[in-house]
């Protein structure tokens, strides 16, 4: 293995979206990932959705399958012995679960004392709702954002991403980072753990903020930034864009740029206060004298004078557009069944750490006897386990 964390070895017992995406990042960047499956036949593996569908090949890049029956006693002692030198276990299943395969942290440490356990769950790892299931969308609903998502009176929006899933893979990612630099001094591993709902809570930022430090409630805002005015979407002659004017600089710098001097001078738009009570009304205004412009020629003049705006993409779009192709979003893999893909590249840049001989998802069991040899299991032993429905 090569890259920055080629020297951890990660047993990934996740399934679904928010445990692979934590894993992901260790794979993205070097590290010895070893993807542990449930044996062809042995029960739902829970992976969700079909093996060779862009979801489960976009999260599972750069890893190693092998198949394991934690549910029988050789299958957890296999487990085990494969602790014994790993750095970071991650799981994803509902809080009591890991007790009871055993797998918990205090089992595991007392195998490894350096080892770190990272787990996501739904809702915490005690407390009133540990037991539940964790969905994106029950956490979404949860943790505020559907009541802040959508256009005013329109009822509660979902988020179009899977932000819960997404939002806790990452922190318990980062996580998992702190824990394995701590470790560098204490020489003992820990366990980190988020959920769902936390995740959703801490990316609601500044509008949790506005309650927990301002006792505001806030309500949808559509379009329309909450706060800063005018940032939203604005309609040109052939389709809409987004433009983000706030502030007094750049809200000069915009009406200059329409040739609108009358947006400033009026005085129900002169001030950002008289903008932020005057909103509706400002906007139709904007939206009057885009009538004219159309939409690519209108970004590139606002960018020009210093004023905020982009398309509005689809995704064949975005990923058409110069500056996402020289970041290099959509990252190319060879997939021995599936062909030349493209999976969704890093959103880290390092100026001295690289990462680039990315592999393309493992098929089930994939490398099942390589990993064993590598943890002591010969051909023979393997065979044996494989005949008893253990790997």
């Amino acid at each position: 293995m090569t890259g920055p964390l080629a020297r951890f070895t990660v047993l990934d017992l996740t399934r679904v979206r928010a445990g692979p995406t934590c894993v992901r990042y260790f794979a993205d960047w070097g590290a010895n990932c070893i993807k542990i499956e449930m044996p062809p036949g042995a029960g739902d593996s829970d992976m969700g959705g079909p093996r060779h569908g862009p979801d489960f090949q976009n999260l599972h890049r750069n890893k190693r399958s092998i198949t394991l029956n934690l549910k029988e006693p050789e299958g957890k002692a296999i487990f085990m012995k494969m602790v014994e030198k790993a750095d970071v276990v991650v799981e994803n299943y509902r809080a009591d679960v890991k007790y009871r395969l055993g797998i918990d942290y205090d089992s595991l440490k007392k195998v490894n004392p350096k080892i770190i356990l990272g787990s996501i769950s739904g809702f915490g790892q005690d407390g009133p709702y540990a037991e539940r299931a964790g969905f994106d969308q029950i956490a979404q609903g949860m943790g505020g954002i559907m009541y802040i998502t959508g256009m005013p009176g329109g009822g509660p929006v979902r988020a179009g991403i899977a932000v819960a899933d997404v939002g806790s893979g990452l922190h318990c990612a980062i996580g998992i980072l702190i824990a394995l630099l701590e470790r560098e001094s204490s020489g003992e591993g820990q366990w980190v753990s988020s959920s769902l709902l936390q995740a959703m809570i801490s990316m609601c930022d500044f509008q949790a903020a506005r309650w927990t430090l301002g006792h505001e409630v806030p309500g949808q805002a559509g379009n329309n930034h909450p706060t800063s005015i005018p940032t939203g979407v604005f309609k040109t002659k052939d389709g809409y864009i987004n433009i983000a004017a706030s502030g007094g600089h750049i809200y000069r710098r915009f009406c200059e740029t329409l040739k609108a001097p009358e947006l400033m001078s009026d005085e129900r738009f002169s001030t950002d206060k008289a903008r932020a009570k005057n909103r509706d009304a400002l906007n139709a205004e904007i939206d009057k004298r885009l009538a004219t412009y159309g939409s690519a020629e209108l970004v590139e003049k606002l960018n020009k004078a210093g004023v905020p705006a982009g398309p509005i993409y689809k995704m064949d779009e975005m990923f058409a557009d110069p500056q996402v192709k020289h970041l290099k979003m959509a990252y190319p893999v060879k997939h021995p069944k599936l062909g030349d893909q493209e999976v969704i590249g890093q959103a880290i840049n390092m100026s001295r750490s690289k990462f680039d001989k990315w592999t393309s998802t493992p098929e089930q069991g994939e490398h099942t006897d390589t990993i064993l040899k590598e943890f002591g299991y010969d051909s023979k032993a393997v065979e044996d386990f494989r005949k008893r429905g253990i790997v």
